[in-house]
């Protein structure tokens, strides 16, 4: 079955001009065409446009993508290369998560913070002993 750039859009939450940028970009040179130049989406255009999308949120450049998807055109050639590039990738994501989960940790803390504070009907009760200032460390 084929999708009309609308349709394909709407599957992926894009909009039709991200999927064109996309094209212009030489992110999708496997995308077939009528001949009224309409392109024209398949099931596996739609599942190399969710990888692109994943590898873009984890902070791939177009150029990156871009290479991704010449070495998809070459076949069995490129498997150790796209192996390393994910490799690759799933360190960054898990950098990426570790960072978030400091951040999660902190905002977590703070929200304990305000909890106790609200309960209490001051945050002096985080106050050391002796202090007119605020803890400074989370």
């Amino acid at each position: 079955m084929g999708y009309t750039i609308k349709e394909a859009a709407k599957l992926l939450n894009l909009t039709p001009a991200t999927l064109r940028y996309y094209d212009k970009e030489g992110l999708l040179p496997f995308i077939e065409r009528k001949n009224s130049g309409y392109r024209i989406f398949s099931e596996g255009d739609i599942m190399m446009l969710r990888v692109i999308e994943c590898l873009k949120k984890t902070g791939m450049s177009l150029k990156e993508i871009r290479q991704f998807s010449k070495w998809c055109q070459e076949g069995d050639a490129s498997l150790n290369e796209r192996y390393q590039m994910f490799l690759d990738r799933k360190k960054v994501v898990e950098q990426q998560m570790a960072e978030l989960q400091k951040t999660l940790d902190l905002i977590n803390h703070k929200c304990w913070y305000y909890e106790i504070a609200i309960k209490a009907g001051t945050e002096k009760i985080h106050f050391k002993p002796n202090s007119d200032s605020l803890p400074c460390e989370p």
